[in-house]
C-alpha cells in the first residue's frame, strides 16, 4: 500500500456510472476504487490512475465447485427447539423455526457420534440406541431438487422418554446459503435478477476445497492484473448467523465458532487433543459458547485448535497474492472467524492490511490497533443499499452520526483510510450526500495525516481492561453483532465506547496472565477497570473463586494502584458471605436479600474539588441496575438513587477502588469515567496539564511536535464551551471542528 497517493480514500463503483465516476473521484479525492458484494468493476479499473481493490470470496462464490463437491460444504452444530414430553416417545422435528432455505440437517455423518439427544430437565445425554432419526420428503420443497439435503424432513425419535422432561437434539447442519449472501440478497432484491445464485459456502478443511482455492486464486490473479489490493471477504468460516422459519434473523454471535465444525476437523481435533468434544461441547445449553459466557477449557482448546489451522491456510493464500506483487487485504466480519486479529497467530498470516466497518468508537480502535498490518482502513456507515436509502431512510444523519463516533477514536489512534460500501449511485443520487461525505473526508485527512505524524499526547495514566479473553478481544467486550445496540450492554459498552476516545492507554488483560505472571504483568498499570453483570466473562464469574487472583488484585491495590468496577464486578457465587470478591476493596456489594436485616446508612460526601470527578455527570441511569450497598463503613458514597449505591469510592491500603453502577455512553459519563480514572490513579484531573474542553461534548486531541491540538464537538448541535490555557471560548458548529495552536497563543 505504500505505493498508493496518499488522499486515504476508497470510493465504491460499478457498472453504468462511468459518466460521473471521474468527476466525483477527482471531486473527493479517492485514491481507491472497490467493488462490493454484488458489484462489479466497470471497465474503467482496467486504466484508472487510481488503486483498484477487489472483493474476493475463498469460500463461496464459485457454485459449480460447490454443487461438484456437496461434501465439502460447510457445516454448523444447531439445537432443535427443547420439546416437552408427555408419553413414552417424543418426535422432534429439529428443523421447526430454522430457514430451510440457509440449512438442513447432515443425515450422512455417523449420527451415533456427532449427532446427540439430551434430556434438559435431568442433563442426561440418551443414548443413541434410544432415538432414530426418520427422513422423508418434504411437502413444501419444490424448489429443491431430489438429491438436494434441505428436501428432507428430518425427525428424530425419542424412546422411554419421561413425561414433562424437555428433551433437545444437537445436530450438524449443512450451510446451504452463506449467511452474508443471503442477507444482501434479501435486502437488495436479488430475486428479480435471475443471473444471482444462492451462493453454498465450501470448507477448506477438505481437499478439493483446499486446492481449489489455491488454483483459483492463482488463476483469478492472473486473470485480472489490475486489481492492486485483494480484498479477501473474509476467510473460510462465518460468525454465528442463523436465520428463522420466515427468513429473519434467529440467533447472531459476531464471535461464534460454531460454523467451523466438520468431521474432519472434529477428527483431527481428537488426534491432536488426545480427546473428542462432543456436540454439547459447541451447543452449550443453546448458548453456543457466547464470549459472554467464562471460556471452559475444551472451547478454548477448540479456538486455539481452528486458529492455528485458519491462519496456516491464509497464509498459503496471501503468500500467492504476494507472488503476484499484490497487496492482502483482510476484511475484519463476515468469514472472520479463526483469524482473531488479537491472537497469538495473526502476525504469521501474511495480512498487509485490515478494514473493518466502524459502526463507533470502539470498534474503529478494534481496527486501528490491529498490529502486524502495515495499513488499517475503516468502511463507515451507512452502507450504500436501499435499506436506508431511500425515502424513509436518513443516509446523510447516519453519516453524521457514524462520523462521530468514530472521530473520538481516530483522534486517540487514526485509522490509515476510509471507505465506503454498496451502490454509489445510491449515495449520489442523495441531495446533499456527496457534501457531507467531502466534508468527513477532508477532516479525517487531516486527522490521520497529524496521527500518524505521532501519537495524540496522553494524560499519563495507563489503564488495564481486566476479564477472562484478555487482549484476545482487545475493543471487543460485550458486543452481540458488531456496534448494534443491546439495552442489556449499554451500561458496560458505554465503558469500551468511552475509553476509546480518552486521552489515556487502554490495554486488554486476562484473569489467567495476572495469574501466571504472579501480578508482574500489571507492573505499569496505574487503574485495572473490571466491568460487567454477575457470572460473565467480562466480569469474571467463577474466575474470582480462586483466591490467588483475588490476593494479587488485593496486593496490586493496597500498594497504590486503582480499580474501578461497573455493574457488578469480581461478582461470584464462590462465597458465602458475599457476592462481589473484591467487595473489602471496593467498599460495596450486591444486595442478594440474605442481608436485607442490616441496615444501611446512604447519606453521601460530595468529593473534593481537588479529584476532579463532577459525579453530576452520571445522570439518570436506566432503572434495570441490581441493587448495589455499602458494606464498608468507610467508603464514601458519592451518588445513590433508589437505595442503591450510583457511586462510590474507597480507599484500601494505599490505593484507591472507585465503584460505578452503570455507564451508558454519553459525553459527560465519558468525562466523569476520566476523572474517576484519575482519581483512582491518585492523580486527580484537576492537575491534570493536558487542555481539556469545560464542556465535555468537545474532544481534545493535542499533537504536541507539532504544535497544535484538535478539538471538536461530538453532538448534533452547537457548543460553546472553553479550552483549558485558551483565554477566550469558542463556539463549533454542530458535528464541528477546529485546529488550534499549542501551547495556546503560540
Amino acid at each position: 500500500m505504500s505505493q498508493f497517493p496518499a488522499n486515504r480514500l476508497t470510493l465504491p463503483v460499478q457498472h453504468g456510472i462511468d459518466d460521473i465516476l471521474h468527476k466525483i473521484t477527482d471531486r473527493l479525492h479517492a485514491d481507491a476504487w472497490r467493488n462490493s458484494d454484488g458489484t462489479e468493476l466497470p471497465g474503467e479499473a482496467h486504466s484508472a490512475d487510481v488503486a483498484i481493490y477487489a472483493t474476493y470470496f475463498p469460500a463461496r462464490g464459485d457454485q459449480a465447485h460447490a454443487l461438484a463437491h456437496p461434501e465439502e460444504t460447510t457445516r454448523i452444530y444447531l439445537m432443535s427447539h427443547p420439546v416437552t414430553a408427555f408419553a413414552s416417545t417424543l418426535t422432534i422435528d429439529i428443523m421447526d423455526g430454522y430457514f430451510a432455505q440457509q440449512i438442513a440437517p447432515d443425515i450422512t455423518c455417523d449420527l451415533r457420534r456427532y449427532w446427540q439427544v439430551i434430556d434438559r430437565t435431568t442433563g442426561e445425554t440418551i443414548t443413541p440406541d434410544a432415538w432414530q432419526v426418520t427422513s422423508v420428503p418434504r411437502t413444501d420443497a419444490h424448489d429443491f431438487p431430489d438429491d438436494d439435503p434441505r428436501s428432507q424432513q428430518v425427525t428424530v425419535t425419542i424412546s422411554d422418554t419421561q413425561p414433562t422432561h424437555e428433551y433437545t437434539v444437537n445436530f450438524l447442519a449443512w450451510q446451504l446459503w452463506d449467511s452474508t449472501q443471503m442477507y444482501n440478497y434479501i435486502t437488495n432484491g436479488w430475486h428479480r435478477d435471475p443471473t444471482r445464485e444462492k451462493e453454498r459456502p465450501y470448507d477448506t478443511r477438505y481437499p478439493a476445497t483446499h486446492i481449489h482455492q489455491r488454483e483459483q486464486l492463482d488463476q483469478w490473479l492472473r486473470d485480472n492484473p489490475h486489481v492492486d489490493v485483494v480484498r479477501f471477504t473474509t476467510f473460510f468460516y462465518h460468525f454465528t448467523l442463523v436465520f428463522d422459519e420466515t427468513g429473519k434473523q434467529r440467533y447472531v454471535d459476531w464471535f461464534g465458532y460454531t460454523t467451523t465444525v466438520s468431521p474432519a476437523a472434529l477428527e483431527a481435533f481428537a488426534a491432536e487433543y488426545g480427546y473428542e468434544l462432543v456436540p454439547e461441547d459447541f451447543i452449550d445449553g443453546g448458548y453456543y459458547n457466547s464470549p459472554f459466557r467464562p471460556p471452559r477449557k475444551r472451547y478454548r482448546d477448540w479456538m486455539e485448535f481452528t486458529g492455528r489451522f485458519v491462519c496456516d491456510r491464509i497464509a498459503e493464500l496471501t503468500d500467492i497474492v504476494h507472488q503476484h506483487g499484490r497487496t492482502a487485504m483482510m476484511f475484519l466480519g463476515d468469514n472472520w472467524i479463526g483469524t482473531e486479529p488479537y491472537g497469538p497467530n495473526f502476525a504469521n498470516c501474511g495480512i498487509d492490511a485490515v478494514v473493518g466497518s466502524v459502526g463507533s468508537a470502539a470498534t474503529c480502535r478494534m481496527i486501528s490497533d490491529i498490529e502486524h498490518v502495515s495499513l488499517t482502513e475503516g468502511r463507515f456507515l451507512p452502507y450504500f443499499f436501499p435499506d436506508v436509502f431511500n425515502p424513509d431512510g436518513d443516509p446523510v444523519g447516519e453519516a453524521w452520526t457514524s462520523w462521530r463516533q468514530a472521530r473520538r477514536a481516530i483522534m486517540r489512534h487514526p485509522l490509515d483510510r476510509m471507505g465506503y460500501g454498496g451502490y454509489l449511485d445510491l449515495a449520489l443520487k442523495t441531495p446533499g450526500f456527496v457534501e457531507v461525505m467531502e466534508e468527513i473526508v477532508t477532516e479525517f485527512r487531516a486527522i490521520a495525516d497529524a496521527g500518524t505524524a505521532e501519537d495524540p499526547a496522553t494524560t499519563g495514566v495507563t489503564v488495564a481492561v481486566i476479564n477472562a479473553w484478555g487482549k484476545l478481544r482487545s475493543w471487543q467486550t460485550h458486543m452481540v453483532a458488531h456496534a448494534l445496540p443491546y439495552t442489556f450492554t449499554d451500561g458496560y459498552v458505554g465503558v469500551l465506547e468511552a475509553l476509546a476516545g480518552l486521552p489515556v492507554d487502554v490495554r486488554f488483560i486476562s484473569f489467567d496472565e495476572v495469574i501466571e505472571s504472579q501480578g508482574a504483568v500489571l507492573a505499569d498499570v496505574d487503574v485495572l477497570i473490571n466491568v460487567g453483570a454477575a457470572g460473565e466473562a467480562f466480569s469474571g464469574g467463577p474466575a474470582w473463586d480462586d483466591p490467588v487472583l483475588c490476593e494479587l488484585i488485593r496486593r496490586f491495590v493496597a500498594a497504590g494502584g486503582g480499580i474501578v468496577g461497573v455493574g457488578e464486578p469480581t461478582a461470584t457465587t464462590g462465597y458465602a458471605d458475599r457476592c462481589f470478591a473484591l467487595c473489602d476493596v471496593f467498599g460495596v456489594d450486591k444486595e442478594r436479600g440474605f442481608s436485607l436485616s442490616t441496615d444501611r446508612h446512604w447519606e453521601c460526601v460530595p468529593p473534593a474539588a481537588t479529584l476532579g470527578v463532577d459525579v453530576s455527570l452520571l445522570g439518570e441511569l436506566p432503572d434495570h441496575g441490581s441493587m448495589i450497598v455499602p458494606v464498608r463503613d468507610s467508603v464514601e458514597l458519592l451518588a445513590v438513587g433508589d437505595n442503591r449505591v450510583l457511586c462510590a469510592s474507597h480507599r484500601y491500603g494505599q490505593g484507591q477502588a472507585w465503584y460505578v453502577h452503570s455507564l451508558p455512553y454519553s459525553p459527560g459519563r465519558a468525562r466523569l469515567l476520566l476523572g474517576v480514572l484519575h482519581a483512582a490513579a491518585g492523580r486527580p484531573l484537576g492537575g491534570c496539564d493536558l487542555p481539556l474542553a469545560a464542556d465535555p461534548a468537545v474532544d481534545v486531541a493535542v499533537y504536541p511536535a507539532q504544535q497544535r491540538m484538535l478539538v471538536a464537538n461530538s453532538t448534533d448541535q452547537p457548543v460553546t464551551t472553553t479550552i483549558t490555557g485558551v483565554g477566550e471560548s469558542l463556539t463549533l458548529p454542530a458535528h464541528g471542528s477546529r485546529w488550534l495552536p499549542y501551547p495556546a497563543g503560540k
